[in-house]
This record gives structure tokens, sequence and C-alpha cells, in this order.
């Protein structure tokens, strides 16, 4: 194997103060394909909490995610409807997750083309407004 990158990193206990969550995003917590994807999904965020003392969980979908149909199949190239539709599946899948696993923190974000969205999940109405503007 060809090294690409050296750094000098401590063996003991990794330590990591967020985990971000596996293709799809959100979804699988919000609205899984298969009830049985909903408990699998915090199981193995319980486990890396657990391993590397996380305290942080950061929820994202991406625009135009497969998961979803992507933006022309699943929205008919509507952005707008596409961030509309993202909000309430990350607040969703926050309190999901949030039950599954409780005193974790949960943020959640929508990345489109332009920008990275925060959902503020548990405050508000985050993106829609911003994505109007």
């Amino acid at each position: 194997m060809k090294k690409l990158f050296h750094f000098d990193a401590p063996r003991d206990k990794c330590h990591c103060d967020a985990t971000i969550k596996i293709a799809g995003g959100a979804k699988v917590l919000a609205s899984p394909e298969h009830e049985s994807d909903r408990e699998f999904d915090p199981d193995q965020i319980r486990k890396f909490i657990r391993w590397h003392s996380t305290k942080r969980v950061i929820l994202m979908l991406l625009s135009d995610c497969g998961a979803y149909g992507g933006l022309a199949a699943g929205f008919h190239d509507d952005a707008d409807a596409e961030a509309v539709h993202h909000e309430p599946e990350l607040h969703r899948a926050a309190a999901n997750l949030r039950t599954a696993t409780p005193g974790v923190e949960v943020q959640g974000y929508f990345v489109n083309f332009e920008g990275i969205w925060n959902a503020e999940i548990g405050i508000g109405n985050g993106f829609q407004e911003a994505t109007a503007a």
C-alpha cells in the first residue's frame, strides 16, 4: 500500500467529538424503507458513542439524495419542495434518535448546492425560511 498522509496520533482510546451518519443520511431514522432499519442505525450510533466517548450526532440530508429518489424523480426538480420536505425529516430523525439514545446532542443539516442549512432541531423553523430568502 502507498501511504497518502502522515500524522502522529496517540494509540490510546480514540475520542471523537461527533459522529456523522451513513448513506441516505437521516432518512433511515425519519422514514426508513423497513422498520427494522430504524433500530439498526441507533444501535450503531450507541456503539460508536460507547467506543469513542462521542456526545454529539450530526444528521445530514443532501440535496439530490438517491435515497429519496433524487431531486428530479423525488421532487420534480423543485429545490424548494425538497428543502420543505427535508426539514421535518430531520426533526423526525432527531426525535427518533433522542428516544433511542437519551442524552445525546443531535444537530441536523440540509446540504444543497448553495450551502449548508441548519435545521435548528428543537428550536423551531430552521432552513425553510433561509431557502426562501
